[in-house]
């Protein structure tokens, strides 16, 4: 997890100097990526559960910019794939894989190589075993999160912090569900309608 950070870190501080311009998200254009992410449990029993990720994206850029002064910005939706997905529970392992069929992405309109972003979304996660532990193989996902593009001249890096929601909504008693702070980095490119 400390490595994780330290990549984070620099990609963020010493990544932005060397960002070169590249068009950018256009309205009608996509957004195609892979990132990872992982992080640590917040709440209760289950704090001292960790998660990691790997996902892909295919995103659509849906407006141009609107809105008013500094929150000026473009809607994105995106679904998420992800075949990857650990979490490491007190007694085991659990391995599994989900969707997130929806995520809403509001990318602010600068001028700059570097695009803030915020975005919320949710989706399906399926494990080998329970999660949290004694409860269900099945559980969905809700997110949060707050990050940066950093434009290059071809492709674009990522940087985000992302607050995720792990529960099976009821399917099963009890539901004490899992709240992860993660960090995730991703690699991808937007093109530009023709």
């Amino acid at each position: 997890m400390r490595r994780f950070f330290t990549a984070f870190v620099f990609v963020v501080f010493f990544g932005a100097p060397l960002a070169r311009a590249q068009a950018g998200p256009v309205a009608g254009g996509n957004e195609i990526q892979v990132w990872t992410g992982g992080g640590h449990g917040t709440n209760g029993s289950q704090s001292s559960d960790g998660v990691w990720n790997v996902g892909f994206r295919y995103g659509l850029i849906l407006t141009n910019p609107h809105g008013p002064g500094f929150l000026r910005g473009r809607l994105e939706y995106a679904i998420d794939a992800v075949p990857v997905f650990l979490v490491v529970q007190k007694t085991n392992t659990a391995y599994g894989a989900g969707i997130n069929p929806f995520a809403f992405k509001w990318m602010l309109a600068n001028r700059s190589s570097i695009v803030p972003y915020l975005e919320l979304g949710g989706g399906t996660l399926f494990t080998n075993t329970k999660v949290p532990e004694g409860t269900s193989r099945i559980n969905f996902t809700t997110s949060g999160a707050v990050g940066l593009h950093f434009l290059r001249s071809k492709y674009n890096i990522s940087t985000e912090v992302r607050f995720m929601h792990i529960s099976n909504a009821g399917l099963a008693t009890p539901n004490p569900g899992i709240n992860t702070i993660q960090f995730r980095i991703g690699f991808g490119r937007f093109s530009q309608k023709e």
